[in-house]
């Protein structure tokens, strides 16, 4: 293990940007030094040096000693993450709009939250809530239980164990660890999840996880729409949804 000061710097500076991003896409409150050092318990000295070096790196940026966000090099540095399976889904997407008119989604997990990587193009002409970064739930949502998929129940009780259900989703939403677990065990055998108003009214979800060379989910696949539009189609949409993430999976690394 590399314990030298330059490696320490990089650890906690990554760790100073991670916090920074996840408040702002979260959007909670930005934070200045102090707070940044008690939510990090580092000395605020510290705080204020690695900051700095960030900012001027432009990964971080502050307006008249304000919060700080993070900057545009940071988004430039992601932006050159997009390829292979991620620059592929643009195209998977929209073939799943003209062939269906749903809406269609690639998501990945961060803990109990899914979070929305890239949406078709007619997400926002139905509603235009659903941009890249959105988070939902991962207990009731399609593509939640699609990134799921190998999770064993006692899995699902770990990682669900603390959550609180009340209020969230829609009608069909489950309420309890048991209650994700039986749903999974119910569209297992048919190889794809399907979550009927489980977080939005009048709205079916179907979806699938696109997964590795190595097996492992990479990211979840789905689409959207209205159960009568939906529901004559089943069929052919999950063939389109298994072969669309076939070809995502078979560009992708569990590193990507």
């Amino acid at each position: 293990m590399d314990v030298s000061p330059e490696a320490s710097s990089l650890a906690q500076g990554l760790r100073l940007v991670r916090l920074v991003a996840d408040r702002e896409k979260q959007g909670r409150q930005l934070l200045g030094v102090s707070q940044l050092a008690a939510e990090l318990d580092m000395e605020q000295s510290r705080v204020s040096r690695l900051s700095q070096e960030l900012c001027d790196l432009g990964l971080l940026e502050r307006e008249d000693r304000g919060p700080f966000r993070v900057g545009r090099r940071f988004f430039a540095l992601a932006g050159s993450l997009n390829n292979g399976w991620v620059h592929d889904a643009r195209a998977e997407l929209e073939e799943l709009v003209s062939d269906f008119g749903l809406r269609a989604r690639l998501s990945v997990r961060d803990g109990v939250r899914v979070v929305l990587l890239r949406s078709s193009s007619n997400n926002a002409a139905l509603g235009g809530f659903a941009k890249p970064g959105m988070v939902t739930p991962v207990w009731c949502t399609g593509a939640g239980r699609a990134l799921l998929w190998d999770h064993s129940g006692s899995q699902v009780e770990s990682l669900l164990g603390q959550v609180n259900f009340i209020g969230v989703g829609g009608p069909s939403a489950a309420h309890s660890p048991a209650e994700v677990i039986d749903l999974m065990a119910r569209d297992r055998p048919s190889g794809y999840v399907l979550a009927d108003e489980e977080y939005e009214h009048d709205v079916w979800e179907l979806a699938v996880p696109v997964r590795s060379p190595r097996g492992e989910i990479l990211a979840a696949l789905s689409v959207l729409g209205n159960r009568q539009r939906a529901e004559k189609n089943v069929a052919a949409i999950v063939d389109a949804l298994q072969s669309a993430s076939r070809r995502l999976g078979s560009s992708g690394s569990p590193s990507s």
